[in-house]
């Protein structure tokens, strides 16, 4: 719901609010946030609240020394953990620069512009998210270890299941702020765990992604445990994915989605450094199911992309991001790839086709892609490619 000024200053004293955290991400979707006051919340819509643009990575070329939070009412949340007396709100905020407009390396702004320009060219995206983390022990000084809170394997069931009731809090907790999670089982790792959700329009799937890993974190350390996203928690074991449901339709309500997939396939190798930001991404690739091919299937192995028929409407699943990911400037990359799919209608290769193209085999090769790449240079500013470059 998109709340007036007066209406969250009503909810603020209905609930006996204490503290609002403005919360915003740096270049590779790491949250942060600053709390304010129930009174400085008019300041906040009116002119931004100031932060220091210079300590922030991807921001530290910015040319003003401040720049400034703005928080959309629609993102307003209660923190369930928080005290019930002197509660905590939480608002996704945009940055600013000091005359009002977009910050333009703040990713939350870039994809707005991708949503801008699909809807300009009358194209309707929606994202569906698959993300798993392991749940590990931590020591005597409250520090994470590498044991896994249990052994159990793929959908098994309590008792050799011990995260059951952590995923069972994650969930509810995810309720009391607006979200609905689909799904939740244990996964293949030992400790490892995934939480689904549905479809939603870009801007709410990337802020319900940021949401997610905060409340997997708090819930997992109130119960004495550390939540793992990174991609090769486990050298010996599977690593942790970020699969991307896609879905697209043209103004009549077609479905044009295996186009916007064939130009996810055409561009995947350039932007993959953007999905995929870290040297441990690229241990991943060709471990259990990873892919390391740029192929697809209706099967559900280990190809990249897997497409497939569901009650009539057609299912595209992104299987190579993974959970380090920024989801603001994955979603925008995977619009604007699909639009060139859609515009060039172009046609998906030969399912998993023999002389297939391989995914980067480390971070340097991706890098080198993404640095050539004049479609990466057309649609993200120069701070945040120089940023994942460098």
């Amino acid at each position: 719901m998109n709340y007036t000024e007066s209406e969250i200053m009503e909810y603020i004293e209905e609930e006996d609010a204490k503290f609002i955290r403005l919360a915003f991400r740096d270049a590779f979707g790491v949250q942060k946030n600053i709390s304010v006051m129930p009174g400085e919340i008019h300041k906040a819509f009116k002119d931004g609240i100031p932060i220091n643009a210079k300590v922030i990575r991807g921001f530290e070329g910015s040319s003003d020394a401040n720049l400034y939070l703005k928080p959309d009412a629609s993102t307003l949340s209660v923190l369930p953990w928080r005290p019930d007396s002197g509660r905590v709100l939480r608002m996704f905020c945009d940055v600013c620069k000091a005359d009002g407009t977009p910050f333009e390396a703040d990713t939350r702004n870039i994809l707005k512009d991708a949503v801008a320009a699909a809807q300009k060219a009358g194209i309707e995206f929606r994202f569906g998210s698959e993300m798993e983390f392991y749940l590990f022990k931590i020591d005597d000084e409250a520090k994470p270890t590498k044991i896994p809170y249990d052994e159990a394997g793929y959908m098994d069931i309590a008792p050799l299941d011990r995260g059951e009731n952590i995923r069972r809090d994650i969930c509810l907790t995810i309720e009391e702020m607006g979200l609905t999670p689909e799904r939740s089982h244990h996964e293949r790792g030992p400790g490892q765990n995934e939480i689904d959700f549905h479809y939603a329009k870009p801007i709410k799937a990337a802020d319900q992604m940021t949401t997610f890993k905060m409340v997997v974190a708090t819930v997992a350390d109130r119960n004495g445990l550390y939540a793992d996203f990174s991609p090769m928690p486990l050298s010996d074991k599977p690593g942790n994915g970020y699969h991307i449901n896609i879905f697209a339709q043209d103004s009549e309500g077609k479905d044009v989605v295996k186009y916007a997939a064939a130009g996810i396939l055409s561009k995947i190798k350039d932007i993959t450094i953007f999905l995929n930001p870290t040297d441990a991404s690229y241990n991943r690739f060709g471990c259990g199911t990873a892919p390391d091919k740029v192929n697809w299937s209706n099967e559900g192995g280990s190809e990249l992309m897997t497409i497939d028929e569901v009650a009539g409407k057609t299912k595209v699943e992104l299987r190579s991001p993974d959970a380090l990911s920024n989801p603001y400037l994955a979603y925008a990359l995977l619009i604007y790839a699909g639009l060139y799919g859609i515009e060039n209608k172009l046609n998906l290769p030969e399912e998993l086709e023999e002389e297939l193209a391989l995914l980067p085999k480390s971070r340097k090769e991706a890098r080198a892609m993404a640095e050539k790449s004049d479609f990466v240079k057309e649609i993200l500013p120069k701070s945040i490619i120089d940023k994942y470059l460098n």
